[in-house]
């Protein structure tokens, strides 16, 4: 009988090694999927040669609770819904930086916890395009890198950068993922385009999260806009 139980419970853990393996985020996010989102980038694009697989899986060492949900579809429809705002906010991994970001003023004074460097620009950068004194300075804490001092390093270092994307998803919009894709728009940029600010803007990002979850062959589920 032990030696029953014992072979029992090591087929139980294959099994469930199985299903962890077959159901990664490696899996998922394959070469061909991501190739089909950045190749839809002009080739003089500077993130052409920045961001990569390899690197987003880098990154997810360090976050490897992302795109692991209590089921195969939820976590399909989570990483369907990260890619579809990377790359609305990259332009299918085109830029690095935001676009005339330097000329942009991203510090909030209030802020004491995390104070800006006056010769620093909190502007966007990275996959997700993280701003704001108030992002860089606990992000690079989480990370390990000096967010407020260095905050240039997000665009140096592609691991670093899915990392800022990584950390923000799970800190901002992982909370209320399972509220539908709307309420990730909200968690990421809702003042700006929610309640009637910006629908085009709004319409782009579900029409990428729909052509992913057709890619991973997932139901995009309800509440899509906001």
């Amino acid at each position: 009988m032990r030696m029953e139980k014992r072979l029992l419970l090591m087929g139980i853990w294959v099994m469930m090694g199985m299903v962890k393996s077959n159901g990664s985020v490696g899996d998922i996010v394959t070469q061909e999927f991501f190739n089909g989102i950045i190749d839809e980038a002009d080739d003089s694009c500077a993130g052409k040669k920045f961001y990569s697989r390899d690197g987003f899986l880098s990154a997810l060492n360090s976050y490897d609770q992302f795109g692991n949900l209590d089921t195969l579809d939820d976590s399909k429809r989570e990483i369907a819904a990260a890619f579809a705002h990377f790359t609305h906010e990259t332009g299918h991994f085109c830029y690095i930086e935001e676009i005339d970001g330097a000329s942009r003023d991203y510090c909030d004074e209030t802020n004491t916890e995390y104070p800006c460097n006056p010769n620093k620009g909190y502007y966007g950068r990275g996959p997700i395009q993280i701003s704001w004194n108030f992002n860089y300075g606990p992000a690079g804490k989480n990370i390990g890198f000096d967010g407020l001092n260095a905050p240039e390093t997000v665009a140096n270092d592609p691991v670093v950068a899915f990392k800022t994307g990584l950390w923000y998803w799970m800190e901002n919009v992982r909370p209320v993922v399972s509220q539908g894709f709307g309420a990730t728009i909200r968690a990421i940029n809702g003042q700006l385009e929610c309640d009637g600010a910006n629908p085009t803007t709004v319409q782009a990002r579900v029409n990428y999260y729909k052509q992913y979850c057709s890619q991973l062959g997932v139901d995009p589920g309800d509440n899509l806009t906001c």
